[in-house]
């Protein structure tokens, strides 16, 4: 057997000729941490925010504390963590704990779930060469007799799962199969015929995923990388929409990146793990600029100096596509260089569970909230959820236009949505207004009303929040119409909003790497019928001496930064 990134291991000795054997190990490109080697070889496993201590049981036989966890432990994933420490000792341990596994499978109704079984024959391929270096010929037989098993139910399953990501990453896992296994060869043909039709399908033109979720990319990429690697190394080209969508997909990494690293939280987007978007844009072969616009996916990007924005002007995906969406029509994301300035909550990598209701709410968005309701429906009912598997869109915006002017003086992009028109009988109209050289951005939030209609219901008020990363230290001016904003490098922006009344309220930043994270929100709040446009700006203040000799004593933080 060989690796697909080249790398030989002498396997095949063990059962020379024999057509159930493993020709190639896919490369893993998933972060590894060899620390956790040591955790999991002591009888701990930690995943999604979960410890379990097995205490001389097996893992397998233990009740799982979150269904999160228990994906986590029968994907198999963090067989790469023992990979990474690269010992005998490990090489054994791997090799007993799938031993344990390969006697006493669990029987929930998780470790049957598709993507579920996908992931766990990615993960046996990829990891193929730790578990069997060593091995004798029975363990070897045994290997292969569950993953051809596993395979097999996969197949014969796959009509029966979810749309979207999941059904995409189980369509990968059957072609590695096939490539990787001698006795699967002969769906070669069908398995990426399947994957390439729903590659297709799911890709949209300008390389965003169908579901308009950051994270798919991410996770996608991770997958078919690799994959693309196989088909080269057992000599096969790979199919034209494998690398079609790939092609499309790399600059796609870039339009959400801010220069920090970190991606643009939109529609469950959570705390890409360290590397790994390093990763991933060492394979971009264009490095190029972002393109300001992507129609398909429904976002915009503004670049001006060091400023960039990110907003989200897209309806959301179809109801068997947006199990994961958020009702965050026309939010933006703010940095200047590698600050975060203006953000989304984000969706949090473990615990989502208890997040999901919030985060998906347009109150935890950059952008306006009507009678602190969301601009999208979701299902609510458990039943229906349960029977759905997740609680998807069933209302929101039908009508999503954005257009962008570029002057000589800066850039104007006009934004709106009609998600409150049938309920409250208004469109949200957003402009914002980035100068040229990146040092002022202004906004205008407008209430429009349908020509001859009226706003409906009892309820006018609504809300504009500005969600702030945690780095950014904030102070409200002394005359409460804006607020001084200091950045982790000092550097200090100014919040203004004429003739309104701002508000610092708390907030949480639930996409952070070690966790959900207390932050703060400027919220401006309104009636509809009194006051139907709101104008706002962010501005970066000069740091001269000259320039803070001239400042009004008026418009001084409450509390120093």
């Amino acid at each position: 057997m060989a690796r697909a990134s080249g790398t030989s291991v002498a396997l095949t000795r063990l059962l020379p000729g024999r057509s159930d054997r493993l020709l190639i190990a896919p490369h893993d490109l998933r972060t590894t941490d060899a620390t956790r080697a040591a955790e999991i070889y002591s009888g701990r496993f930690v995943f999604a925010g979960k410890i379990v201590t097995c205490h001389g049981r097996s893992v397998f036989e233990l009740d799982p504390p979150s269904e999160e966890w228990e994906v986590s432990l029968l994907g198999f994933g963090w067989l790469r963590h023992l990979r990474a420490a690269d010992s005998a000792i490990t090489r054994a341990n791997a090799r007993a704990l799938l031993d344990d596994w390969l006697a006493h499978p669990r029987k929930s109704a998780v470790a049957k779930r598709a993507d579920v079984v996908g992931r766990r024959i990615i993960s046996l391929l990829s990891q193929a060469p730790l578990v069997l270096h060593d091995a004798d010929a029975r363990f070897y037989r045994r290997f292969l007799k569950n993953l051809t098993r596993e395979i097999r139910f996969l197949r014969y399953t796959k009509a029966d799962i979810p749309d979207g990501l999941a059904r995409l990453q189980v369509l990968i896992a059957l072609c590695y199969a096939s490539l990787c296994l001698a006795n699967q060869a002969k769906h070669i043909k069908g398995a990426t015929k399947k994957l390439s039709d729903e590659l297709q399908r799911q890709i949209l033109p300008d390389g965003g995923h169908i579901s308009r979720n950051p994270d798919a990319l991410v996770e996608l990429l991770l997958d078919l990388l690799p994959l693309r690697q196989t088909f080269a190394a057992r000599n096969i080209a790979p199919p034209p929409a494998l690398l079609n969508a790939i092609d499309r997909m790399m600059p796609m990494l870039r339009f959400f990146r801010h220069d920090d690293g970190s991606f643009a939280l939109f529609n469950g987007m959570n705390a890409a793990a360290p590397g790994v978007l390093a990763t991933l844009l060492a394979y971009d072969d264009t490095h190029g600029t972002p393109m300001p616009h992507m129609p398909h996916t429904g976002f915009q990007r503004l670049d001006a100096g060091t400023l960039t924005i990110i907003a989200d002007t897209g309806p959301p995906p179809p109801p068997s596509l947006s199990r994961d969406a958020h009702a965050g029509c026309l939010s933006f994301e703010m940095s200047s260089g590698a600050n975060r300035i203006v953000i989304n909550c984000g969706m949090p990598s473990t615990g989502r569970d208890n997040w999901r209701s919030f985060a998906r709410s347009t109150a935890a968005h950059s952008t306006l909230t009507y009678a602190e309701t969301s601009s999208c429906q979701f299902v609510e009912r458990s039943a229906m959820k349960r029977m759905l598997q997740g609680s998807p869109i069933v209302a929101g915006p039908e009508t999503v236009e954005s257009y962008r002017e570029v002057t000589s003086e800066g850039t104007t992009l006009t934004m709106s949505h009609d998600g409150y028109r049938k309920q409250f009988g208004f469109i949200h109209r957003r402009v914002l207004t980035v100068a040229a050289d990146g040092s002022r951005i202004d906004g205008e939030d407008e209430l429009a009303k349908e020509p001859g209609s009226a706003f409906r219901g009892s309820m006018d008020d609504y809300a504009i929040r500005f969600h702030l990363h945690p780095s950014v230290k904030v102070s409200r001016l002394t005359d409460g119409r804006g607020a001084m904003l200091m950045l982790p490098n000092r550097d200090v922006w100014t919040f203004e909003a004429p003739d309104q009344k701002i508000d610092l309220e708390d907030s949480v930043f639930l996409a952070g790497s070690d966790g959900p994270r207390r932050t703060t929100q400027i919220v401006i709040r309104q009636h509809a019928r009194q006051v139907a446009t709101v104008h706002w700006s962010f501005a970066k203040s000069a740091s001269s001496a000259a320039a803070n000799a001239k400042r009004d004593p008026r418009r001084e933080p409450e509390l120093p930064l």
